[in-house]
């Protein structure tokens, strides 16, 4: 069992450095070799199309018009061909952990994009062309090279959850404040020197994650009615921000119940985070 276990891992790895070496090769028949004969609409309407190594989208992939789902993720593409823009129908775009230092403009011409998955790249701003998807409502945007929060994500009426973590932003425009269909709003490893006033305005917020911050002090959040769970550990502050009966703290001088009632809020926790993010999380994403 080993030694099949083994070989096997050999010759993926060795599969992985062909497609790598192909990869550079642009003629028709080395990119059907990566992607495959893309000939038919797929039953299900999904396309993935995630770590074959592809330095450019073959437009074959783009011909398939009532496609609803687009995996591309753990790829070397830093651009897109325009006639992406023909998947009219298309949902959910997946780019993450890619070589985008720009979004391309094919992407802003998805009038039904609901998800959009940008985690993992080299962006380090947002085109203003961004604010005609009015449909969006899930976000990614970790891992990436923000220095200052991208502004035209305050022009996204429907946007419910987004992911800002692992960046360097300083601040949050009073701009979000008009989001009221935000609902989690998820900032570790930032560079928050203070909780983002505009927080205390969005009563409707359920899930605050500022873990791993530079965050001293922490205002009241009882007033926020809708808040369900606060995550802000991981940084020097010198207080627990107070909150509402009921609500889920993480971080330092939250307290501990008896083990039974702690058990009992994490799943509680769990069940609020997994309803209000909205996510399709992990599963949606790689299934």
């Amino acid at each position: 069992m080993w030694m099949t276990s083994g070989v096997s891992q050999r010759v993926s790895k060795m599969g992985n450095a062909m497609r790598g070496v192909i990869a550079f090769i642009p003629s028709e028949r080395c990119q059907r070799f990566l992607v495959g004969d893309l000939k038919e609409m797929p039953l299900d309407r999904t396309l993935d199309l995630s770590s074959r190594q592809l330095r450019r989208l073959p437009v074959t992939a783009c011909v398939f018009d009532e496609l609803v789902k687009l995996y591309l993720s753990d790829n070397n593409l830093s651009s897109l061909p325009a006639e992406l823009q023909g998947l009219r129908k298309l949902q959910l775009l997946a780019l993450d952990f890619n070589c985008f230092e720009e979004l391309p403009a094919a992407v802003c011409r998805l009038p039904q994009l609901s998800i959009l998955y940008l985690g993992n790249n080299r962006l380090y701003c947002l085109p203003r062309e961004l604010g005609d998807l009015k449909e969006l409502n899930t976000l990614w945007l970790e891992t990436n090279c923000f220095t200052v929060f991208p502004k035209v994500v305050c022009e996204l009426p429907n946007l419910k959850t987004l992911h800002l973590g692992y960046n360097q932003i300083r601040s949050l425009p009073k701009e979000l404040g008009q989001l009221e269909e935000l609902r989690s709003i998820w900032l570790a490893g930032n560079e928050l020197a203070e909780f983002p006033p505009v927080l205390l305005e969005m009563h409707f917020l359920a899930v605050i994650d500022v873990d791993r911050n530079k965050i001293h002090h922490f205002p009241g959040l009882s007033h926020m009615q809708g808040l369900k769970l606060v995550i802000y550990d991981h940084n020097p502050c010198i207080n627990a921000p107070v909150v509402g009966e009921g609500v889920r703290r993480v971080g330092r001088w939250a307290e501990s119940a008896d083990d039974e009632q702690e058990d009992d809020t994490s799943k509680a926790a769990s069940e609020t985070t997994a309803e209000v993010t909205e996510v399709h999380t992990e599963e949606e994403h790689n299934s």
